[in-house]
């Protein structure tokens, strides 16, 4: 019978091993380092820095007694893709919807919105993704549910879509636009 080699058996291990912590994975919420989302807090601030050519949030954002939507987003994100029609279907519908662009370059992010339709009344850059730790953003599409006193009410992780944003989001959107 012939002999394997020790070295023969690491690449496999490795892989192996590599196999066991991808399927077992880490829950967002246990990452290190991320704060727990702002849910029944004040909101956080937004970015200073806009997109050029696109409107920036207005400094009294969460101050105007409505209830604002702020989505993260990304273009290079294709659940964020996925979602921009829901989005724009919100903005027709005369929601507020303040956008965060995340990680991403200003010339993506404005040929995306310039291509696809803006769905936000001000968007915000975050090309480090600095601003989006105080919301506890780890990932896009993350939307969030602000009062108009600016108390975040709801944290909806993932695309606005299908039955999840039926049977998820919408409850909790009807919920805060009735009060």
């Amino acid at each position: 019978m012939p002999r394997i080699a020790p070295l023969i058996l690491a690449p496999l291990a490795l892989f192996s091993g590599f196999i066991v912590l991808a399927a077992l994975g880490t829950p967002r919420s246990e990452l290190a380092g991320s704060p727990p989302a702002p849910v029944g807090r004040a909101a956080p601030a937004l970015p200073e820095q806009t997109l050029d050519g696109f409107a920036p949030v207005p400094d009294n954002v969460f101050t105007r007694d409505d209830i604002t939507i702020v989505n993260f987003w990304a273009s290079w994100c294709p659940p964020c893709r996925a979602e921009h029609p829901q989005l724009l279907q919100m903005q027709a519908d005369g929601l507020a919807i303040m956008g965060v662009n995340f990680k991403d370059t200003a010339t993506a992010a404005s040929r995306y919105l310039t291509d696809e339709g803006n769905p936000f009344k001000g968007v915000a850059f975050d090309p480090q993704g600095r601003a989006s730790i105080n919301w506890g953003v780890i990932a896009p599409p993350e939307t969030f549910i602000v009062d108009g006193k600016g108390t975040v009410l709801f944290r909806f992780s993932g695309p606005l879509v299908g039955s999840d944003y039926e049977q998820r989001f919408l409850p909790e959107l009807n919920k805060a636009l009735s009060h």
